[in-house]
């Protein structure tokens, strides 16, 4: 039997099983006119499959960002109360709103609404490079608007408050970019494994090879290329044992299992100008004083056994926090949310404390 999608023309489902359709204005269907179409618009639905199942009452839809791309975005409310706002989730880089169903079915059980989004040229959003399989952005601002977008026409009008954004990795980078301004849409920020600097095994050049490399390239009219060494493989399908995300075997199946079945919601490598944009922007977030200037409460977590990202950076710019704190979860690989039942446990146990999830309904 071929496994069941969830609509994108905002399906709403109020119980497993039982679904009404109900358009959503101007932001239900994507307008796509390129070659690649057809398979995006399959990619804005949910996959749903047996090990993953798209949790109930999901509301899924495209919207339009500053430039016409196309985002995926889903929605759930929260199943039990007592009702505590929105999580605002979101993924890393090559990650895709499916990769996230347990997260979310945790999120609601603890009173919380929660309303995720597919970055730019991943998941189920729309991909403006022909090879899609590539990770492209020209800069980081580029993020920085569809959060904007996501924020003001989908959850600030649906949404109920307060705000809580949650992200991982370069999600918790774009973040952390947003915490630093003036009137914030989000009261706190659960920030895993942010992408403030590369690990240095996964780089295998220092920072300053890397950036002259990216900007050299770029200069050269090569910037859509792959980076040196990149392939069109999405790091989810890699054995578990060289792919550095997890040490969960059935939680790592289940993610590959997904993209066996939707191959088009998978990433490869990033592209040079991705590169590029990347450690010109972790430049500045690496000066010392820009912790100090973030306004937001935050939560950081590090992930112990990371070779993504580099935790011992992590570590000290959660020292420089004002108005956060830094956890270290020392067994731990990248994909902390992905990662085995005891490390997980302990991820919510300090996500609860932080919150005031003193309780969950039985």
């Amino acid at each position: 039997m071929t496994p069941p999608r969830a609509s994108a023309t905002a399906i709403r489902t109020s119980a497993p099983g039982v679904e009404t359709s109900a358009p959503v204005p101007n932001r239900a269907t994507p307008q796509l006119e390129n070659s690649a179409a057809h398979l995006r618009d399959i990619g804005m639905d949910l996959v749903s499959l047996p090990n993953n199942p798209v949790p109930g009452g999901a509301v899924i839809g495209a919207l339009q960002s500053f430039d016409g791309t196309q985002l995926r975005y889903a929605c759930w409310q929260a199943t039990r109360g007592p009702r505590r706002g929105t999580i605002c989730l979101f993924g890393g880089r090559g990650e895709y709103i499916e990769k996230y169903f347990e997260v979310i079915a945790d999120l609601r059980r603890r009173g919380f609404a929660v309303a995720a989004l597919d970055w730019r040229g991943q998941g189920g959003s729309e991909r403006k490079l022909p090879d899609m399989r590539k990770g492209h952005v020209r800069d980081f601002s580029e993020y920085d608007r569809d959060l904007s977008a996501f924020m003001k026409n989908i959850v600030l009008p649906d949404c109920p408050p307060p705000y809580i954004a949650m992200a991982h990795s370069m999600g918790a980078h774009i973040l952390l970019r947003n915490a630093i301004l003036p009137g914030s849409w989000f009261d706190r920020m659960v920030l895993v494994a942010p992408m403030i600097a590369i690990h240095p095994e996964r780089s295998k050049h220092s920072q300053l090879f890397v950036r002259v490399y990216s900007e050299i390239c770029t200069l050269l009219g090569l910037g859509t290329r792959y980076i040196l060494g990149g392939t069109s493989f999405a790091a989810e399908q890699l054995p578990i044992e060289i792919g550095l995300l997890t040490s969960d075997r059935e939680r790592h199946a289940r993610n590959k299992a997904v993209l066996d079945y939707a191959p088009e919601l998978g990433l490869g490598s990033p592209t040079i100008f991705w590169l590029r944009a990347a450690y010109r922007s972790m430049a500045v977030m690496q000066n010392p004083d820009f912790p100090h200037a973030i306004r937001v409460p935050c939560l950081v977590f590090g992930a112990g056994k990371d070779r993504i990202v580099d935790t011992r950076v992590i570590e000290d710019f959660g020292v420089r926090l004002k108005v956060g704190s830094q956890i270290l979860l020392p067994g731990a690989n990248h994909e902390i949310l992905q990662e085995t039942d005891s490390i997980r446990q302990k991820f919510w146990a300090a996500f609860d404390a932080y919150l005031g999830v003193r309780e969950m309904a039985a």
